[in-house]
């Protein structure tokens, strides 16, 4: 982890190593992500500048790690997906700035297509992988006949 420069109380900042590491990556993957736009960092830092990162970096890089994985996305969806992460992330804070209920009803009405809009990304690649089970299932009673009819000779 890097010192920060001053006494000043900083947040703590990682290096992109250091950030491959904790989330279980590579670098090349950082810089191609921050390529795409998925991870801001590489707007913000000066030509030759060391990529520095922070803890919220670090904490949506492992959850686009997580939701690349578990959901098997492509890039295109990954990135639907994150928009629709930050959005509800933006609402999240509006949320907690304030303790009027017309305004938290205006946020949470804002909410619901976000989330509605995360579902069907989600739903979408469910019905992909419930079809590819099926597959899988038909091929998989199709070689237990084979076997059966083999045996019984």
């Amino acid at each position: 982890m890097s010192a920060p420069a001053s006494d000043a109380v900083l947040e703590p900042t990682y290096r992109i190593g250091e950030v491959a590491e904790r989330v279980g990556t590579t670098t090349r993957t950082i810089r191609y992500y921050e390529e795409l736009g998925l991870l801001g960092v590489a707007g913000g830092r000066s030509k030759g500048a060391h990529r520095l990162y922070n803890e919220a970096d670090v904490v949506r890089l492992a959850e686009l790690l997580r939701l690349r994985d578990l959901l098997g996305l492509s890039l295109d969806e990954l990135t639907a997906l994150a928009d629709t992460g930050q959005a509800r992330a933006a609402l999240r804070d509006q949320w907690a700035g304030t303790t009027s209920d017309d305004e938290r009803a205006a946020i949470a009405g804002e909410a619901i297509p976000v989330l509605e809009r995360q579902l069907e990304l989600v739903r979408l690649r469910q019905q992909k992988l419930e079809e590819f089970a099926g597959e899988i299932t038909g091929k998989l009673e199709s070689l237990r006949g084979q076997l059966r009819a083999l045996t019984r000779k």
